[in-house]
């Protein structure tokens, strides 16, 4: 099979721009393991498919969405984030993982995005194909269930 050298820089370029952001999604979706492996299977998907995903409006969202179903599939228990080693110096609220676990998807999502990625709404929004305002719901009901999970006042 002879590949096209504009494709293979097209998707290069793409996947320099899109890998990062897809794998932090990704990650807070499913947990580390999972996330990880679901960022590879959707660009391999997207390389496969790169013909018709270049003339996609929201590529990015469209490869997110192909991750989440390839994360399914994997149907093992979810981890949504490594627990905190109690002997290492905590950087974070010992009970912040397991708070973020019992965050819907959709508001951690929004969350881990957003507060901890420093990701715009706009940006968060593009990614799951939704609306701006839908991201900020998420986000202000994750955070509230947040603050009342672990005690912090409003």
């Amino acid at each position: 099979m002879v590949v096209d050298d504009h494709l293979i820089t097209s998707f290069t370029s793409f996947v320099s721009e899109i890998e990062p952001r897809l794998k932090h999604a990704l990650v807070a979706a499913v947990g580390v393991d999972h996330g990880l492996e679901a960022t590879a299977e959707a660009l391999a998907y997207g390389w496969e498919h790169w013909n018709e995903l270049q003339t996609m409006a929201n590529p990015a969202g469209y490869l997110y969405r192909v991750g989440r179903t390839k994360a399914r599939r994997l149907r093992r228990p979810p981890r949504v984030l490594p627990p905190v080693d109690q002997s290492a110096e905590l950087r974070v609220e010992p009970g912040l993982p397991a708070a973020l676990g019992r965050l819907s998807e959709k508001q951690r999502v929004a969350v881990v995005l957003i507060h901890c990625l420093e990701w715009t709404y706009a940006e968060v929004a593009a990614l799951l194909g939704v609306s701006i305002s839908t991201v900020q719901q998420h986000a202000e009901r994750g955070m509230r269930r947040l603050r009342t999970t672990l005690g912090i006042p409003a």
